[in-house]
């Protein structure tokens, strides 16, 4: 079947190119019948708006970028990142825009070198940035390249009017004041990788809660495995016994902390999980974990980094607040099972 066009249509109603394009776009320069005979007709053929020529008149590509520094073949493992994916879709699919994602591994410059031929070949109107680092070089970057961005953090200067603030403060306040209020004084902190400032911003407002409640807090940082969650809580309850309670920086890290309690055989150990997924609800003994809605972060994200190509003020500046759901794992630190 032929493409329908808006000369197609304009032969067939006996119309100008013009009146057709007026009618098709709600702009005036036609009357109420005409508009009417077109949309009818458009409707009836299929015809839909060549995205190209859309984006091309309006010199945008309706799409936007999202380089993520990770292995393409761990990203499956992260719950955390595939919600947010689904939120940045979903606001793209009702905007009838594009998602251009890629996954560069985590060797150091080869998302900035995604970044400056994005922009030399026009191909994203703006893109999302996530894991931002200390010192991170991107904002800087996408400035001098005039690219539209958006980024997920717990400071809002680093950017101001382009950052999704999440509160880590009343994160760690969630947290830290459930396992002090179950009885628990002796803390460890599994912490993702260090580079990043969420993982700094976490540590820091982790120790003073817990310094303000009296407890004493320790932090060992890791990645985001499974396997590196088990090793380092293993190691450390081992060397530590004292420790009653453990938090993580995500579900994956928390999954393997269960698997070295229970190897461990200390059922007296309160876990608490800084991301929640299905990971942390299944199970003999579901984990308690803070919901952070990552698929609600996507979204609020992503129409903020519409909005500001838009220049339209914009509707969320701020993530949704956290909540923590408790489970099992929420164990009083005088209780033996």
């Amino acid at each position: 079947m032929n493409r329908v066009t808006i000369a197609g249509l304009a032969e067939q109603l006996q119309l100008s190119k013009a009146s057709v394009s007026y009618a098709l776009n709600g702009q005036p320069g036609v009357s109420d019948e005409t508009r009417r005979r077109v949309l009818e007709l458009a409707r009836e053929l299929g015809w839909h708006p060549s995205s190209s020529a859309r984006a091309l008149s309006r010199s945008r590509t309706d799409a936007i970028g999202i380089v993520l520094r990770r292995d393409p073949s761990l990203l499956g493992t992260e719950p955390f990142y595939m919600s947010l994916l689904a939120g940045v879709e979903s606001v793209l699919a009702e905007s009838d825009q594009a998602l251009l994602l890629r996954m560069v591994g985590t060797h150091p410059g080869q998302d900035l070198e995604t970044y400056r031929r994005w922009s030399g070949e026009g191909r994203v109107d703006g893109v999302l940035l996530f894991d931002i680092a200390l010192d991170d070089p991107r904002p800087a970057l996408l400035d001098s390249l005039g690219l539209a961005f958006v980024l997920h953090g717990a400071r809002p200067q680093i950017a101001p009017g382009r950052v999704l603030v999440y509160n880590v403060r009343g994160d760690a306040e969630l947290i830290v004041d459930h396992l002090v209020a179950l009885g628990h004084s002796r803390l460890l902190h599994v912490t993702g990788p260090l580079e990043f400032e969420h993982e700094h911003d976490r540590r820091d407002a982790v120790a003073a809660r817990a310094a303000h409640h009296g407890a004493r807090a320790s932090f060992v940082g890791s990645d985001y495995s499974s396997e590196e969650g088990e090793r380092i809580v293993t190691q450390q309850l081992r060397a530590h016994p004292e420790i009653t309670a453990v938090a993580t920086s995500n579900d994956l890290l928390a999954l393997g902390a269960s698997n070295a309690l229970e190897r461990l055989g200390r059922d007296d150990v309160a876990l608490v999980s800084w991301d929640d997924s299905l990971l942390c609800r299944l199970g003999a003994r579901p984990i308690t974990a803070l919901a952070r809605f990552p698929e609600e972060q996507g979204r609020r994200s992503t129409q903020l980094l519409l909005d500001n190509l838009r220049g339209l003020p914009p509707e969320h500046t701020r993530a949704r607040p956290s909540e923590l759901v408790v489970r099992t794992t929420s164990i009083p630190a005088s209780v033996r099972l």
